[in-house]
């Protein structure tokens, strides 16, 4: 897939294009949806599929305070879209700048001019434009004046409508198998494995501490059951995904302070990850964070934390 990352970047003999356009942040089964149908418009009609999205969010140019945390990086989210079948994302720089475009300017200057679009497809609450004035009625006739056919698609759900907004007040709770009802996969968060305090190795169960800037959303602080993928080990590797105990939090115990991510590889202590870079899926949270008043009962709770872990990433699969 390619990824352009202005107008400028289009190659000079793209040709006409299915086109969609979002934030995709989460890239969750609402989004796929769309998704889905772009390049399923696209493969029928002989076209290229172009999702069209934005770099920073528009409320965090627009309206910084009220700004969501997002659920993906950038990387995160490009690396997902990959996965759908698209054939390329343009990513739009946002600035105040680029909002003051009208309606009618926007899709000119995007969909018609610079992606040859022959289909939009989008959800029905799309808005776009200055002050979110366009909306799907705004699209359709824009399409009647400039050769494009517009599909609107109705929100898709189950127990309400599937949103990143849902995702996040999710993850916030700990919730990672509602969020990931929601996206489809588990929740990650990734990044590159950096020295801690090293008081796990101590105390039998060495941890990998992810930097202090990771890529993803970061749920609430407690112990949870996931995976360990090494990013920078061939797919074929037999340590690529490794089943763990995560823990998120400031360890109260020790009177931590700094919050971080951290991972212990069930049974191994063999492993070296210092500076490779990693992805923690979160299956499920195991409890809250709790602070101990002595080593023993940590130990045991730390015991009881791997055991529960091994039964729900180990556990046979029924035929």
């Amino acid at each position: 897939m390619h990824v352009w990352r202005s107008l400028q970047d289009l190659p000079a003999d793209l040709g006409r294009t299915v086109v969609t356009l979002g934030n995709f942040d989460g890239v969750h089964l609402g989004h796929r949806a769309v998704l889905g149908q772009v390049v399923d418009r696209a493969r029928t009609e002989g076209l290229a599929s172009v999702a069209v999205t934005f770099e920073p969010h528009p409320i965090a140019v627009l309206y910084p305070e009220r700004a969501p945390q997002q659920i993906l990086s950038l990387g995160q989210r490009t690396d997902l879209l990959a996965q759908t079948g698209l054939d390329a994302v343009l990513v739009l720089t946002f600035t105040r700048e680029f909002a003051q475009l009208t309606p009618e300017e926007f899709v000119r200057q995007v969909f018609v001019d610079a992606l040859h679009a022959a289909v939009v497809v989008v959800g029905k609450d799309t808005r776009f434009g200055v002050r979110n004035s366009g909306d799907v009625g705004t699209l359709r006739e824009l399409g009647d004046r400039l050769g494009f056919d517009v599909v609107a698609l109705e929100d898709v759900g189950e127990g309400g409508r599937w949103s990143s907004s849902m995702v996040r007040s999710q993850l916030a709770e700990g919730d990672v198998e509602g969020a990931a009802a929601v996206l489809g996969r588990a929740p990650a968060v990734r990044g590159t494995v950096v020295h801690g305090d090293h008081r796990g190795r101590e105390l039998g169960y060495p941890t990998a501490n992810l930097s202090q800037d990771p890529e993803g959303l970061v749920p609430a602080d407690g112990v949870y059951a996931g995976w360990v993928h090494r990013l920078d080990v061939p797919d074929d590797d037999p340590d690529r995904c490794l089943p763990a105990a995560i823990s998120i939090g400031t360890n109260p115990t020790f009177d931590g302070v700094q919050r971080r991510v951290e991972a212990y590889v069930l049974d191994r202590t063999d492993l070296d990850l210092y500076g490779e870079r990693v992805s923690y899926d979160l299956v499920r949270r195991l409890r809250p964070t709790i602070r101990y008043d002595a080593i023993e009962p940590l130990l045991q709770q730390m015991e009881q934390d791997v055991a529960q872990c091994r039964e729900i990433l180990l556990a046979p699969v029924a035929s």
